[in-house]
């Protein structure tokens, strides 16, 4: 294809995003494969402007609890991976985490996200595991007043309501890829079906849902773009991407080279695809110094705030940048000022989840009544 010819397919392209128009699998895999830097100047000009017209220019916050890094799972790009015996093992009592939780709050965030593994101690336990989950999902909703994300991997399809009913808000179970044989790879000994049906039964539960997707994995353009047409037709309400990191005492440690440029690009063809969604930038993967880019392909979240002196760890870094407390909302506030962008208000964050839900809440009656 001639650059004059690139131009006009990306003008297109980015015409039919300004529309909300569904991009074909052929849009996402040109956009992906954008390589020319005046083109990828454009799509990126392109995905900002996206970002403006649906959000002005609001930034959300989102605080970061892992509350347990003890996992049953054999997951090869993890760093908690259950045999891995380098990294370091943690469960935090309630206590803990409500004072943690309350900190983030009274700093600025929008968001509390409780994350952990596949701890045995909370779904082994049957129903003694899950009301000490389901409570403090309710002890922290009602110490902050924000709303609350819970990130426990897949669990029972009624402890999604128990979820909803305690007062989360958000479910997160990332699939990490729509290629089933890469899946397979990565994530050993787990049904591809189950998990991305946990989406599907988080939804009809009334919760939002996050989706995401790892790469540097060995995923292809093709893969990323099958990727992002999965996560549409789930109705995703928040879309991520994450580098692959290296982690200690797995079995991908030393196979795969990192392009800390992919993300970036695919961030800005997530927001392309998903004009009116939420799509972070994680500082889990190169910390503060990493924003920038994030936020100039187009992110409007940004995730991953960790208070420092609890010992508490992040997931792709799980040290990075946490005791030098620079995943702070000040931290970041600096870093937005000098893009012209600001922290959006608490309630302009409650505001967006108020809104999506309704859809949420109607498109899940409507598909019951097709039903």
């Amino acid at each position: 294809m001639t650059n004059n010819n690139a131009e006009t397919a990306l003008e297109k392209i980015i015409e039919k995003s300004d529309k909300c128009s569904p991009l074909t699998k052929e849009d996402l895999v040109f956009l992906l494969s954008i390589d020319d830097v005046s083109l990828k100047k454009r799509l990126f000009e392109a995905a900002r402007d996206a970002r403006s017209q649906h959000f002005d220019n609001k930034i959300f916050l989102y605080g970061f609890l892992y509350l347990s890094t003890y996992c049953r799972n054999r997951c090869r790009f993890c760093y908690f991976r259950n045999p891995n015996m380098a990294s370091r093992r943690y469960r935090k009592d309630n206590d803990e985490v409500v004072e943690a939780a309350k900190r983030l709050a009274a700093s600025g965030v929008h968001l509390i996200d409780l994350t952990m593994g596949e701890d045995p101690y909370f779904l082994d336990r049957g129903e003694k595991g899950f009301k000490k989950l389901t409570g403090l999902i309710s002890e922290v909703k009602s110490e902050t007043s924000l709303p609350v994300m819970i990130s426990p991997g897949v669990v029972p399809d009624i402890l999604l309501g128990d979820f909803s009913k305690a007062g989360a808000d958000w479910y997160a179970c990332y699939q990490e890829t729509h290629n089933r044989k890469l899946f397979s790879k990565l994530r050993l000994d787990q049904n591809y079906d189950e998990r991305i049906g946990k989406k599907y039964s988080a939804h009809n539960s009334g919760l939002l849902i996050e989706e995401g997707i790892l790469t540097g994995v060995g995923d292809h353009i093709e893969d990323i773009a099958d990727s992002i047409i999965a996560m549409r037709e789930m109705d995703a309400d928040q879309i991520r991407v994450m580098s692959f990191v290296p982690q200690e005492g797995t079995p991908l440690f030393d196979k795969f080279p990192a392009d800390p440029q992919k993300e970036i690009q695919i961030i800005a063809v997530l927001r392309m695809a998903f004009p009116d969604r939420l799509i972070p930038a994680s500082l889990d993967i190169d910390g503060l110094d990493g924003l920038k880019p994030r936020l100039d392909a187009g992110a409007n979240v940004v995730t991953s705030l960790v208070p420092p002196g609890q010992g508490l760890a992040g997931v792709a870094q799980s040290e990075l940048d946490i005791e030098e407390d620079r995943r702070s909302v000040e931290s970041v506030k600096r870093i937005l000022s000098d893009e012209s962008l600001r922290v959006a208000t608490v309630d302009e964050y409650k505001s967006w989840i108020k809104i999506r839900c309704s859809h949420v809440d109607k498109k899940t009656l409507k598909e019951s009544v097709a039903c």
